[in-house]
């Protein structure tokens, strides 16, 4: 698992030292980003494309096995990289919501995470261009207040070495009063934050799971345990954390599983500190998820029996219902007054 102390990079087997190959658009070959990154691989196998999409969505890729051994493609982000918030997502009571992408794909290796459904390819993808999104994000703030999740396609927060994008937006923060921001994130590590230039509008939100689902299905991220301690250094060096159980996962057992995690979640941290909680079952598009039975034949997860409705497969009404109320319920027991976020189509 992730290291609670260090980069990853240097100190965790579970992460690629090296990529055997890293695949260059001729647009970013001489951007400092790529020089940087290409310099941390020297033993990697350097492959000049002309775009990404030539790698990236070739057919027949098998994206799961891809996973397990990335390769790297660096890229220039051309179109918009800057959306609407998604229906499955949640807002947070925020009007202007949106979300960008400047990587694709994740070190995290997650049995549910829709990406695999998502995507062509298992491969990660660097945008070198932030700045460019930064432009984009400008625009919209001559218009209106925005809160942006910055790290739904992606976990930054183990590529911050290699890349550096969190102390980046930190920064872009600080500079444009009307944004906040979401990173969102399962990576344990402990020594971030207090590096990072301070602002109450970047909000780090720790994906939180019990320790049976984290150690059986989120390969390569933090467990619990670092999670938490993540969580605390984010918080005592000045941030606001959100703490995010989501998404929850029917499997035998659950109930007892998600109420020890919420007792550790205690004893880690004073909950009456956190600034929210986002509570959600599993839920899915459609297409996401007829991409990912093709490929995932043997994952249980998604080969439940899933309700569909609009277009996203969710578990039944009843279930969802009686698996978010008991999350809640608990998490108001133990903290009076806390503020919970259910996703759009939730039912707690």
């Amino acid at each position: 698992m992730i290291s609670s102390a260090h980069s990853p990079w240097e100190t965790d087997p579970l992460y690629p030292k090296k990529f055997s190959h890293i695949y260059v658009e001729e647009a970013v070959r001489d951007d400092p980003v790529t020089k940087k990154i290409l310099a941390v691989f020297p033993d990697a196998e350097k492959v000049p494309i002309v775009h990404y999409k030539d790698v990236f969505n070739r057919r027949r890729q098998n994206v799961s096995l891809q996973h397990k051994c990335q390769n790297l493609i660096l890229a220039k982000r051309s179109g918009s990289a800057v959306f609407p918030g998604a229906p499955v997502c949640q807002s947070f009571g925020n009007e202007h919501f949106y979300y960008c992408s400047s990587v694709m794909n994740c070190l995290c290796n997650c049995s549910y995470c829709y990406l695999k459904g998502m995507y062509p390819s298992g491969n990660l993808v660097i945008f070198v261009n932030l700045s460019d999104i930064f432009a984009e994000v400008e625009a919209l703030l001559a218009k209106f207040p925005v809160y942006l999740c910055v790290s739904y396609d992606t976990d930054l927060v183990p590529l911050e070495d290699l890349i550096g994008y969190v102390d980046r937006w930190c920064r872009f923060v600080r500079e444009h009063e009307n944004l906040s921001i979401e990173i969102r994130t399962k990576c344990g590590r402990t020594d971030l934050y207090e590096k990072l230039p301070k602002t109450d509008r970047v909000i780090f939100a720790f994906t939180l799971s019990p320790e049976k689902i984290a150690e059986s299905y989120e390969k390569g991220a933090g467990t619990l345990s670092q999670r938490l301690q993540a969580a605390r250094s984010a918080q005592e060096a000045g941030f606001p954390i959100r703490l995010c159980f989501d998404p929850m996962l029917y499997i035998p057992g659950w109930e007892g599983m998600y109420a020890a995690m919420l007792d550790e979640a205690a004893a880690a941290i004073d909950l009456a500190t956190v600034l929210d909680f986002s509570v959600g079952t599993f839920r899915i598009s459609d297409e996401y998820l007829k991409s990912m039975r093709r490929q995932e034949r043997e994952n249980a997860l998604v080969w439940y029996p899933f309700a569909r409705k609009d277009g996203y497969c969710q578990y039944p009404t009843e279930l969802a219902g009686r698996m978010e109320s008991f999350l809640a319920g608990r998490l108001r027991e133990m903290c009076e007054g806390a503020k919970i976020f259910f996703w759009e189509g939730g039912t707690a």
